[in-house]
């Protein structure tokens, strides 16, 4: 179970991810096609990195060394939404009227996410 929550919260995290990467360069270039196009590929360099890193890693690495590298993305991760994304956010929304209620919901499916996989 808990296999299919981090799928889930990886689908989740995908969206945004997706958007990230296309929309600027539909706005750069003015096709959608090539936006999708760097979107998807995107996301497939991660699944090939991710099936390397676990060929290459899977008996070097142990538990601890898991939940240390899961803790340290996870810090990271935070930082960058802390430090960039939710400035940026505010400097589209002075008045804040998404904003802090869109962070919330953010959250809230997040975290209903794992509830619904809970072991």
């Amino acid at each position: 179970a808990a296999g299919v929550s981090l799928a889930v919260a990886i689908a989740i995290h995908n969206i945004p991810e997706g958007l990230c990467v296309s929309i600027p360069v539909y706005y750069a270039t003015g096709s959608r096609w090539k936006g999708f196009c760097m979107a998807f590929w995107s996301g497939v360099t991660e699944i090939i990195g991710a099936a390397l890193g676990y060929a290459f890693l899977k008996e070097i690495l142990g538990p601890s060394a898991y939940a240390a590298l899961f803790g340290l993305v996870a810090g990271m991760m935070v930082t960058i939404v802390i430090k960039e994304l939710l400035p940026t956010a505010h400097r589209y929304d002075p008045n804040d009227k998404y904003v802090t209620n869109c962070v919330f919901l953010g959250a809230f499916v997040m975290a209903l996410s794992l509830c619904l996989f809970v072991v």
